[in-house]
């Protein structure tokens, strides 16, 4: 199989794990109608380290096990996370600049706000988000994934830019 060898495969399931212990770790904060998940930060490694994105989905769904949204939050949540990475990643492939950093860790923010909103509003209130537009605006999570990036992951950019052998320039 091209293009994935086993210290990528290996990375990517440390860094799932990582993803998974932090968020538990940091429960409850991690967790309910306003997250502040401090791994959501590792969504910025697929901008270099593109197959990363798998480990932390996996990581993601581990982690939601123990979410009091349930069968939802594993589903749509972690799926939410995947989204959000492959998006990172895709915007990494165009280049790096400070305009695509900044656009790659606002990726996550809109998708998780989106959806994870959406499963919180569901799981929270038993409403449909479409039709109770106020109360999902009540449980997006923006905030919380916003301070997550920007405060985290963009200065983890940096770092990770000095040490990623595949796309840093």
């Amino acid at each position: 199989m091209k293009g994935i060898d086993t210290k990528k495969l290996m990375t990517a399931a440390i860094v799932g794990a990582l993803y998974a212990a932090l968020t538990m770790l940091s429960a409850p904060l991690s967790y309910g109608p306003w997250q502040l998940r401090i791994a959501e930060a590792l969504c910025i490694l697929p901008f270099y380290l593109p197959y990363t994105a798998w480990g932390l989905f996996l990581g993601c769904a581990a982690a939601n096990v123990i979410s009091s949204a349930g069968v939802p939050d594993i589903v749509f949540g972690s799926l939410a996370t995947l989204l959000s990475c492959l998006a990172v990643a895709g915007i990494g492939r165009r280049g790096d600049s400070t305009v695509r950093r900044l656009t790659a860790c606002l990726m996550p923010v809109v998708i998780n706000g989106l959806i994870v909103g959406a499963v919180i509003t569901y799981a929270a209130a038993g409403l449909d988000p479409i039709r109770n537009v106020g109360a999902f605006l009540v449980f997006v999570t923006v905030l919380g994934e916003l301070a997550a990036m920007l405060a985290i992951g963009f200065p983890l950019m940096g770092r990770v830019k000095r040490i990623a052998p595949d796309r840093a320039g």
